[in-house]
């Protein structure tokens, strides 16, 4: 199974994200790195685990405050070798294109970023080996374009299952959507996110059908530990 770590970020730190609300999110602080700066974060949990790759959630372009465009950079240049998933509210294909742009970069492309279908058409005609669709669920509402939860043919390979309610909580992962979606998904690989608190519940998304995970409260938490890492990952 695939485990990658999380940092999102606001105005140049890295905050602990809860529930999805945006607004009320605050620095991290975390026993892994003594600033919430991106790259020391992401040392951080470097050192907990040799991650394959990290997901990026830039706030600031995800909100339409601008890009950080130094981010992907500076964490390949302290990371050497991860493979970078960066959200940034990409929604158009200039945009994907932008981000594509860095050689080490996996595009995600958020369902609340995109007015219709179309978009998703056309980012995936940049690159679909490099793009993600992360599929962005509030509560049991689908945020993004209807057709697109409803046609799997709109769907790139791989597919991030996002349970914003659930981000940050102690509620656990919705296996019932993970499980929805995976069995809609046509052998798409299907990544969870949001809720995972612990060991039980990595095993558990796995089951339901996807093939990783994406955490980062666990991680802070010491709630998932390097010994549980190297085993649910077989590294």
């Amino acid at each position: 199974m695939d485990v990658i770590p999380v940092i999102d970020v606001a105005h140049g730190a890295v905050v602990r994200a809860v529930r999805g609300e945006r607004g009320n999110y605050r620095p991290l602080v975390t026993p892994l790195s003594a600033t919430p700066d991106p790259v020391a974060v992401a040392k951080g949990l470097r050192g907990l685990f040799p991650f394959r790759r990290l997901y990026v959630a830039d706030l600031d372009g995800i909100e339409g405050r601008g890009r950080n465009v130094h981010l992907v950079p500076a964490l390949s240049r302290e990371l050497g070798g991860v493979d970078i998933w960066i959200d940034a509210g990409t929604g158009s294909r200039g945009a994907a294109r932008a981000v594509l742009a860095a050689p080490v970069a996996t595009l995600i492309v958020g369902s609340e970023s995109l007015e219709n279908t179309t978009s998703i058409r056309d980012i995936l005609n940049e690159n679909p080996s490099r793009t993600v669709l992360s599929l962005d669920f509030r509560g049991a509402e689908f945020m993004g374009p209807p057709s697109l939860l409803r046609d799997p043919s709109l769907w790139p390979n791989r597919i991030i299952v996002m349970t914003l309610a659930h981000v940050g909580s102690d509620e656990g992962p919705d296996l019932a959507l993970i499980r929805d979606i995976a069995q809609r998904a046509e052998g798409r690989k299907i990544y969870a996110a949001g809720g995972i608190r612990n060991r039980a519940d990595l095993e558990a998304v796995r089951t339901a059908g996807a093939v990783g995970a994406l955490i980062a409260t666990a991680l802070h938490a010491q709630k998932i530990s390097a010994d549980d890492l190297k085993e649910i990952t077989g590294r």
